[in-house]
């Protein structure tokens, strides 16, 4: 079945990248010229996801400013005659059918997928997480996306990662199936070292089937008194078994400093106005280092 839904949390509160996001929220942050969330929403479309639930919460109206036409704007630049940046305003308004809803009180990431429940209905569909951009040729998350209709599981994104981050992400029981899939049979959130499966953590991509919305909605609280989305995926590992997918591309975690910085920097050597003139100004920094 292809996946055409998709759900983008981004309600987080942004605690780790202050004093930056204490007015704009973090998902607008840009990496060179475009939010983060940009990158985020045009990977799902480069997909072929056509329907994307953004959930937010207070004082992130901004987000749904960005993906809505500025009419003044639009006619200033038309005046003007800067028809390409006119067009590419145009297509960020009209990338695909997003929708918004704010989740009232931050209670994990868990609760914000549950918002989505009337908008997913009873269909599969993609989660990406909002402080994880990844950018490379294909989408991340058509990589899952192909698991899914192979497997007809659930579908997790999957890097193998030091254990100063296990302990701070999940860790998987898993089993290679081919280059870059593995059969995922159990996970644990947050784990102790003493306790993990593995070093292999969940990187901000999911394909979920619905049933992920009753399980939700009677799982307990977790880690940090909140509802954990691993906590519920669990479930369908166990149950069913899923799909962990090492995708390819690279990740950006844009909830820390130094993720955003080196975002902006390898982003922009890529960038075909300012590469040139970024990669001499870092041969030159890096000579006084």
């Amino acid at each position: 079945m292809k996946i055409k839904k998709a759900i983008i949390p981004a309600a987080g509160l942004g605690t780790r990248v202050l004093p930056a996001s204490k007015a704009m929220p973090k998902e607008m942050l840009p990496i060179v010229d475009k939010p983060a969330i940009q990158y985020i929403v045009e990977e799902a479309v480069n997909a072929g996801i056509t329907d994307i639930l953004i959930i937010t919460n207070r004082g992130k109206g901004i987000i749904e400013d960005h993906f809505d036409h500025s009419i003044e704007l639009e006619a200033m630049l038309e005046r003007r005659g800067n028809t390409e940046m006119l067009e590419t305003l145009n297509k960020v308004a009209n990338l695909a059918n997003i929708y918004f809803i704010r989740q009232k009180e931050t209670k994990g990431l868990g609760d914000a997928v549950l918002r989505a429940k009337k908008f997913v209905g009873d269909e599969p569909f993609a989660v990406l997480y909002g402080d994880d951009v990844i950018v490379g040729e294909i989408p991340a998350i058509g990589e899952l996306c192909e698991a899914y209709e192979k497997y007809g599981k659930s579908v997790v994104g999957i890097k193998e990662v030091p254990d100063e981050l296990v302990v701070k992400y999940c860790s998987l029981k898993t089993e290679r199936i081919d280059d870059k899939n593995f059969a995922v049979s159990d996970m644990i959130e947050k784990p102790s070292l003493d306790k993990k499966f593995s070093n292999y953590s969940i990187l901000g991509r999911c394909v979920l089937d619905s049933e992920i919305f009753s399980i939700l909605e009677r799982t307990p609280l977790g880690v940090g008194g909140e509802l954990q989305l691993t906590d519920a995926m669990r479930e369908l590992a166990v149950k069913y078994g899923m799909i962990g997918v090492d995708f390819s591309g690279i990740r950006y975690d844009m909830g820390n400093k130094f993720g955003m910085l080196r975002a902006n920097i390898e982003v922009g050597l890529n960038h075909p106005e300012i590469k040139e003139e970024l990669k001499n100004y870092l041969k030159e920094l890096v000579k006084t280092l």
